[in-house]
């Protein structure tokens, strides 16, 4: 019987995991490759879905056919619908029609199991082995929600970049679901080709610090106004390191005059600040630009500029955003802990000069144990074997420098080490103390 891979993919970054994945030999053969496209915009009307982005000719080759999981679904939007399980049959027979798929086997390489539209997808598939490929730090976090047994039994992989030394993913381990790295070499050339395939991409001055912008505040975490400090502060910090040219990479959703209001400042403390526009890879731009030093807040680009091309980086701001991520099991947890943890203050150019990439030691004696507590505390019920490892960091590793990767209403609510300040411990010895302490434990448990 015929073999059809149907992979999904909303961003160039994620076609381009895929694609690095392919020259590596690491999905399996198939007779037939679609690419099946989904712009998960707010208003996907607006904005260019991936297939249009630059350098995306780069990637055409290497499938059959490029699908538009928007047009199939038309008008839903792929961010916020799933079938209902008595439909997927329906489902199912109108995009074997529509992809003309006929009877072949189908194995999906899907992304975000866990969200819409890959949850979709594998819905609507049941029978249709998974590959999970993750581009990104949150491979490292936990599953963000529970998954149905129908859909994680059939998962045979996270493939995912190795972008932290020492550092195996969390994602779907509970599952018993491996992970296996996709080479660096295999995505640098990948990148290299994307890079040489955009010819419609402005020249950019080559040499200084390229400047990674997130749009924070379109998720909540940041206000406008403190989102646009945080790049002001990039300028800034960049400018005290030494450098006189700059390279400012907005979100593609970022408000334009963010970027005159940077290149404002930039020349009042007499630097120059170039915007790259356009939906433009950020490992691309590494490519294009050379930069001596890359900056922002916890963007993957800042450790895929480290691991995979060894340019020195920086963070700004994660304390702020640590603070302000809510919930506690907000799924940027876990990257935004990565960058403060390994990754030097911007703002301290001293740091920033002597640092150097994280070896498998420190990784593995500093940053693990960290994540395994920081994991529970986000998913206990996920996870419950980690809560040893958890009790055993929060007892001897909570100090001023750790202490902003926890709540203390959160170590409550899971009778952790560290909910009570160590100048009240006496306090729980007291019969009465203690039935308040499981009373509110309760409370904070139910919210």
């Amino acid at each position: 019987m015929p073999r059809t891979q149907v992979i999904l993919a909303s961003t160039l970054s994620g076609a381009a995991t895929v694609a690095a994945a392919l020259d590596a030999g690491l999905l399996a053969p198939a007779d037939r490759r679609l690419l099946l496209v989904s712009n998960n915009a707010a208003v996907p009307e607006t904005a260019p879905a991936l297939d249009t982005a630059p350098g995306f000719a780069a990637l055409r080759d290497r499938f059959g056919r490029v699908l538009s999981w928007n047009d199939a679904i038309a008008p839903l939007h792929p961010s916020g619908w799933s079938p209902r399980p008595d439909d997927a049959p329906m489902w199912e027979r109108y995009l074997r029609r529509l992809w003309d798929l006929g009877e072949d086997e189908v194995e999906l390489v899907v992304e975000s199991l866990h969200t819409d539209p890959a949850l979709a997808l594998a819905g609507v598939f049941p029978g249709a082995p998974l590959e999970v490929y993750a581009g990104g730090l949150m491979a490292y976090g936990p599953t963000p929600n529970k998954l149905e047994p129908l859909v994680t039994t059939r998962v045979n992989r996270v493939l995912h970049l190795d972008l932290v030394p020492g550092l195996r993913p969390l994602l779907l381990s509970e599952h018993g679901v491996p992970a296996e790295a996709v080479p660096a070499d295999a995505l640098t050339g990948v990148v290299t080709r994307i890079a040489e395939h955009d010819e419609a991409a402005a020249p950019l001055p080559e040499g200084g610090a390229l400047l990674l912008g997130q749009y924070l505040s379109a998720l909540d975490v940041l206000t406008a106004a403190e989102e646009e400090e945080l790049h002001v502060r990039m300028v800034r910090g960049a400018v005290a390191a030494g450098h006189r040219t700059l390279v400012f990479k907005p979100h593609p959703a970022a408000p334009a005059h963010w970027s005159r209001l940077l290149e404002q400042e930039a020349r009042t403390l007499g630097a120059e600040l170039t915007v790259a526009g356009g939906p433009e890879l950020a490992e691309a731009l590494f490519v294009r630009t050379r930069p001596r030093l890359v900056v922002g807040c916890f963007s993957t680009a800042l450790f895929t500029a480290s691991a995979l091309y060894g340019l020195p980086v920086a963070r700004v701001g994660t304390g702020r955003v640590l603070e302000r991520l809510s919930p506690y099991d907000n799924g940027e947890r876990v990257p935004a802990t990565i960058a403060d943890r390994l990754l030097p203050d911007l703002e301290g150019p001293q740091a920033v000069e002597a640092w150097r990439p994280p070896t498998v030691e420190r990784v593995e004696a500093e940053l693990v144990p960290l994540l395994r507590a920081v994991g529970y505390c986000m998913q206990h019920q996920t996870y419950p074997h980690l809560r040893e490892d958890a009790v055993r960091y929060l007892t001897g590793g909570l100090d001023g420098g750790t202490w902003r990767y926890f709540r203390r209403r959160r170590l409550a609510s899971l009778g952790l080490p560290g909910a009570v300040p160590s100048h009240l411990a006496f306090l729980p010895a007291n019969p009465a103390v203690r039935r308040v302490a499981r009373r509110i434990r309760h409370v904070a448990s139910r919210r």
